[in-house]
């Protein structure tokens, strides 16, 4: 098993990416922390790893909060004694507007939850690694946050700050044991669509192109192996970089 006994902690993982990383996590043998704003989803994913035999906990979070960030984090420490792995997934998405149609207040939303949350729950582990010299952190970016128009301004703008974020965070922190990368997921089944309210017309008009030339819908568990990678040891000489994982949409 790639991850016996390491405790990994997995937010939004009550559906999509975030429940097939924790899912796949718990099969290699990490006990997982399972976090998501939806107690419901999030003790159904915990009782499949438990089912299964693995071991997980629940710790409702809204990772927009630095209250229940610095909860969960706690409360992952108090239950398994420590942190190993950190997979930053929440997130939502915007709906196509161009920057004449930012609202403020989404705006801020989507940048508390896409890219303020990734910064806090690092710097919430970070002391925890640092005091063993050894850890893992993934951020579940985007295709979005490579190029410029696979999504809204705000989406946008706030996946290429996690790419930004973790190329820093990985190089500073090389030499103390600590490794830190993320995953730009190309087009993929999950209900991040659910958080959509209602698309631009003109927004979504100028991405439909490029949508048009993506070459498959890809499912969660391709990027919950892509994750696995990361985690463990097989990726050892790998930080502060981004893997993209989207079928080829990106080469054209």
């Amino acid at each position: 098993m790639k991850l016996q006994d390491k405790v990994a902690v997995v937010t939004g993982a009550g559906s999509g990416m975030g429940k097939a990383i924790a899912v796949l996590y718990a099969q290699e043998g990490a006990k997982v922390v399972v976090s998501d704003i939806n107690a419901e989803s999030a003790n159904a994913v915990v009782e499949e790893i438990k089912s299964n035999g693995g071991e997980a906990v629940v710790v409702v979070a809204n990772v927009a909060k630095e209250e229940d960030i610095q909860n969960l984090i706690g409360t992952a420490v108090s239950t398994y004694g420590t942190v190993d792995v950190l997979v930053n997934n929440a997130g939502i998405m915007d709906n196509f507007e161009p920057a004449g149609e930012i609202e403020d207040d989404k705006w801020e939303r989507i940048f508390a939850i896409n890219t303020t949350s990734v910064m806090r729950s690092t710097r919430k582990v970070l002391p925890i690694f640092l005091a063993k010299q050894q850890g893992v952190i993934i951020n579940i970016a985007s295709a979005g946050g490579l190029y410029g128009s696979r999504a809204g301004a705000a989406y946008t703008a706030s996946k290429h700050a996690v790419i930004g974020f973790t190329k820093n965070t990985g190089f500073m922190y090389a030499k103390e044991g600590i490794r830190c990368n993320a995953i730009a997921p190309g087009g993929v089944e999950t209900n991040i669509s659910s958080s959509m309210t209602g698309i631009s017309q003109y927004g979504m008009g100028r991405v439909q192109p490029g949508l048009a030339i993506n070459p498959r819908i890809g499912q969660a568990g391709d990027i919950a192996k892509v994750a696995l990678f990361l985690a463990s040891e097989d990726s050892s000489f790998v930080n502060g970089t981004v893997i993209t994982a989207d079928a080829g949409w990106t080469a054209y």
